[in-house]
């Protein structure tokens, strides 16, 4: 019996090994000779640059000139300046009404007639009551010459002892009776007189005419109305080619207005039209309702305007003004950029220079209206200032208001 072959693996042959390993190190000095080739390219090649910081852009105001106009900004009414109110003299009845509101009068044009109320017949009975009393001013007159003559011859017989005393002084007073009748008289017949008199006057004073020169703004009188004499106004006359702005102002404001200041206003019925004027008044009391119980007061403040050609009327609502301080082509920078100042006066804002670089400045502030302030100190125009990045408050300036 045989004994079996031990099974050993299969061998390579050995003509194959030495190509296999040929192989292998081919490939590997590919590889080194790769390597070192990107290796030497990689030392002669610049190292790549870092990453430039992209620059932070300032933003900036440049300090331009200007002109500023520091105000009071207030709101009123136009009225007429000069006005004339017109009534009746006398009592009675309207019977013609001449004119028409806005018609121009000259004085002493005719106005209205009115229909007296006055009786003719009083007067009738005024001179009926002045012949009588005439005729009795007669009879007493005689009675004082015959009690004038009674008196003579007793002072004659007196003077001859050839009367008696009581006889004497009885002559005496009876002429001086006789003088008293005749003056009560005389003062009832200038009584009687003065009321004729005053009561034909008030008949020729039908006729209502112009006392001046003007523009009947305002009328109340009807044909066929009653009027009472001197107690009502029926029209009223206005010069119109001179007005006033009436202003009221409040407390904290009118305290920096003067007397002879500019002033002007706007009217939304003449879009883009200024008229302008110098203060005249500032009323001492306040208006009505205000300062009373907490509340703030308002004063009055009154200036004229010239009114040619008649465009403001009264009533008109007015946009005012009034011109606190001015200044022409000066440098300036935005208002934004105002802060409330130190105990020098000054501010401190940053300047970016030529170069890029910042410097703290200290500034002072002169006036400012309602976009620009005034640069007294510290900057110059062309100049850029930084604007911050969290813009402060601008500093509160009462009364000052935009234009």
């Amino acid at each position: 019996m045989t004994e079996p072959q031990d099974q050993l693996p299969h061998a390579i042959p050995t003509s194959h090994a030495p190509a296999r390993q040929k192989a292998w190190w081919s490939g590997l000095a590919l590889v080194l000779v790769l390597g070192g080739g990107y290796w030497l390219y990689s030392r002669q090649q610049p190292p790549p640059a870092a990453p430039k910081p992209i620059p932070v852009k300032l933003e900036t105001v440049t300090v331009e000139r200007a002109d500023l106009e520091q105000v009071v900004n207030a709101t009123g009414n136009v009225v007429a300046q000069d006005y004339v109110d017109v009534g009746s003299k006398v009592a009675g009845q309207l019977s013609d009404v001449d004119v028409v509101i806005g018609e121009a009068v000259k004085a002493g044009r005719l106005l209205a007639t009115v229909a007296p109320a006055v009786q003719s017949s009083r007067i009738e009975n005024n001179r009926a009551t002045l012949a009588r009393l005439k005729a009795e001013l007669a009879g007493q007159n005689a009675q004082l010459d015959f009690a004038q003559l009674q008196f003579q011859r007793q002072t004659q017989l007196k003077a001859e002892n050839a009367t008696r005393e009581e006889s004497y002084e009885s002559s005496r007073m009876n002429m001086y009776a006789a003088a008293a009748r005749v003056d009560a008289t005389n003062a009832q017949i200038q009584q009687t007189e003065a009321s004729i008199r005053e009561d034909e006057a008030v008949q020729k004073q039908t006729r209502i005419e112009a006392p001046v020169s003007g523009t009947i703004v305002i009328l109340n009188a009807r044909p066929g109305q009653m009027v009472g004499a001197n107690q009502e106004a029926l029209m009223r006359i206005a010069d119109l080619s001179r007005m006033t702005v009436q202003v009221p102002v409040s407390e904290e404001d009118v305290t920096r207005l003067q007397k002879g200041m500019t002033a002007y206003f706007t009217t939304p019925g003449y879009p883009g039209k200024r008229w302008s004027g110098k203060l005249r008044q500032i009323m001492l009391l306040p208006t009505d309702d205000s300062g009373r119980q907490g509340k703030k007061a308002f004063y009055t403040v009154l200036f004229d305007v010239a009114n040619p050609s008649r465009e403001l009327m009264s009533g008109m609502s007015a946009d005012v003004y009034f011109v606190l301080a001015r200044a022409e082509r000066v440098p300036t920078i935005p208002r934004s950029l105002v802060t409330k100042p130190g105990m020098d006066g000054t501010q401190t804002v940053k300047v970016v220079l030529e170069d890029g670089k910042l410097e703290s400045r200290k500034i002072k502030i002169g006036i400012r209206d309602g976009e620009r302030a005034q640069v007294l100190s510290g900057l110059k125009e062309g100049e850029q200032v930084l604007l911050p990045a969290n813009p402060p408050a601008p500093a509160a300036t009462a009364g000052a208001a935009s234009r």
